[in-house]
């Protein structure tokens, strides 16, 4: 990316934010597994901290540590899935509330809003936040919420962030808030807190952990009132991870910004070979200046993960001959771990999204989703390359 630049001390503070060795006895540099779910107490409700791991637990809060510092936090707290994120931060919400959301959503997501928490009598509209005047048209008396994405999950669109924060301090009830789902950029190429978002979540199942071996997610926030409520449901409800998992993420997010500096190089050059391409009908990559929102790509993000989206030319036939076709590729839901997958958002992760929805976004049976992984460069446009011409012929 032109005048790419990282954060700075982000390396620094992902290896030693929350990380002080003098809080163990042993002065241990990794720290250490706290796999006791109950804690000795002094004397009755006189604890050293912890009471119950579901409470709080000493792994799990060096974790929520670094998050925070990695997101420009006062606070980070974590939860079983990206999934148990959203649920807790819609528990923040009360019957006869309403919330809008960003129409092109991750399809777990889309489902929950639409199946589950509408059950709890909140309302909710689903609009194009890319044009920020059907948000401020979407606003009512009862908003409590905005939910947005960006980038989106599959089809790549930018939401600006300040731009939707600004139209909802002036339109919307002091008591509204604004959630962005920085799963697709992590916190080292997007910190939508710094334009004004009022929580940030992850999937840590995706860039942030990075091996594809922990399920679990991330709220963060500069706002007391918001932090103390989410730890709140954090307990009440439940979705705590386990200390284990806790380890695991803490664990790859020492080397976060190496690997996506790594994501980055090989997204970009599988975008460029793909635009590149006669048998790809178009690439949706906001890093290549043909994204109609590459302007705003470079104001809001520090540069680009591993996740491309293209339309192959053909159908769903040709698409499933690419997709089996494929070698280095795994096809395979979810994104973000170190290895490439390749997927079919139409019949895998956006299948609950209705049909006339799916047409009314593009996501048609022959886009198909990447996510870029660390691999030898040449390796993965060869395997791109040859599972085309398997698919497509000239």
């Amino acid at each position: 990316m032109e005048n790419f630049t990282p954060y700075p001390h982000f390396g620094t503070e992902a290896l030693h934010a929350g990380q002080d060795p003098d809080k163990w006895i042993s002065k241990a540099v990794v720290p250490p597994i706290s796999m006791s779910t109950t804690f000795k107490q002094s004397g009755p409700g006189d604890h050293a901290g912890y009471e119950y791991s579901r409470s709080g637990n000493p792994t799990r809060q060096c974790l929520e540590e670094c998050l925070a510092a990695l997101e420009n936090a006062k606070y980070g707290m974590v939860f079983a899935s990206g999934l148990a994120t959203t649920t807790a931060i819609t528990f923040l919400l009360k019957h006869g509330d309403h919330l809008i959301s960003m129409d092109d959503l991750y399809g777990g997501t889309n489902r929950l809003f639409r199946q589950c928490t509408t059950r709890m009598g909140v309302e909710e509209s689903l609009v194009d936040c890319t044009e920020v005047e059907n948000v401020a048209a979407a606003i009512k008396p009862n908003t409590r919420m905005v939910w947005i994405e960006t980038p989106t999950n599959p089809t790549m669109r930018l939401v600006d962030i300040e731009a939707v924060v600004k139209v909802v301090r002036e339109k919307a009830s002091p008591e509204c808030f604004v959630v962005v789902d920085n799963t697709f950029m992590s916190s080292y190429f997007q910190r939508p807190l710094d334009f004004g978002a009022d929580i940030v979540m992850h999937s840590l199942t995706k860039y942030m952990n990075g091996h594809s071996d922990v399920v679990m997610g991330a709220a963060c926030t500069n706002s007391d009132n918001l932090a103390e409520r989410l730890k709140f449901l954090q307990n009440a409800i439940g979705p705590v991870p386990s200390p284990f998992d806790s380890f695991l993420v803490n664990r790859g997010l020492k080397t976060l910004h190496v690997r996506m500096r790594e994501h980055m190089k090989n997204g970009m050059a599988v975008a460029k070979f793909l635009e590149s391409n006669p048998r790809v009908e178009k690439v949706i990559y906001p890093g290549l200046p043909s994204h109609p929102q590459y302007e705003l790509a470079k104001r809001q993000m520090r540069g680009f993960s591993g996740m491309v989206s293209f339309y192959v030319k053909g159908g769903k036939k040709e698409a499933d001959i690419f997709l089996k076709s494929l070698k280095v590729f795994t096809l395979a839901e979810s994104l973000g771990g170190f290895e490439s997958l390749a997927e079919l958002p139409s019949v895998m992760t956006h299948a609950s999204v209705p049909a006339h929805e799916r047409a009314k976004l593009g996501i048609n049976d022959n886009l198909v989703r990447l996510s870029v992984g660390i691999e030898d460069e040449q390796d993965l446009i060869d395997d791109l390359d040859n599972a085309l011409k398997a698919a497509v012929k000239e």
